[in-house]
């Protein structure tokens, strides 16, 4: 891995209960290996509960809530899947308007399987190249993205990915765009949002 690529950014994983377990799990400790702080960041005040493919798992400290969250503490955005989650996170404004920020600022962000679902509420992936998991494939579309069937997607600082089994690809390339920064690309996509 790119080690210490990351060494000073501090990087927001955005989630509730019902988050894909190893879709938190293993890109945040890719990150950190990288040499990033990460915090869970949480509508939830103490502690979220992961999913694991069929079932409730474990329990996570919440490290910032998101009523006490600010983008502009963090460097990039990477919102995990599962699929109540998200679908939990879109109807919450401020979990919304969290990410809007980030595209707002240029700032790289990663998601990965239903992840996205939060980012086509924040309407942000018009005329953007994404992958996701395959139920995603026609709100995608119809959020103005292209969608594509491939293990990993990069589009100017937004990457995503379909399925736990691509997270090895996935975790490469989210932290290469970590690595790179402000993307203009993003804050385009924000821009739309607001046309």
């Amino acid at each position: 891995m790119m080690a210490e690529s990351l060494s000073g950014k501090k990087i927001a994983i955005l989630l509730t209960d019902g988050f894909e377990e190893v879709e938190m799990t293993e890109p945040r400790k890719a990150l950190e290996e990288a040499g990033a702080g990460t915090d869970l960041v949480s509508p939830k005040k103490d502690q979220v509960r992961a999913w694991n493919l069929t079932e409730w798992s474990n329990n996570y400290k919440v490290d910032v809530p998101l009523s006490e969250a600010d983008p502009d503490d963090y460097d990039a955005l990477h919102l995990p899947g599962g699929v109540i989650n998200p679908d939990k996170l879109r109807i919450i404004p401020e979990a919304v308007e969290f990410v809007k920020a980030f595209f707002r600022a240029g700032k790289p962000v990663a998601a990965i399987c239903h992840g996205p679902w939060t980012l086509i509420e924040a309407d942000v992936v018009r005329d953007r190249t994404v992958t996701s998991w395959p139920s995603l494939k026609t709100d995608l579309k119809n959020a103005g993205a292209k969608w594509v069937d491939q293990e990993v997607v990069t589009d100017g600082g937004l990457t995503t990915s379909r399925k736990p089994d691509d997270i090895p690809a996935y975790n490469r390339k989210m932290i290469e765009e970590f690595a790179e920064g402000i993307h203009s690309e993003q804050q385009a996509a924000a821009a739309h949002a607001h046309a």
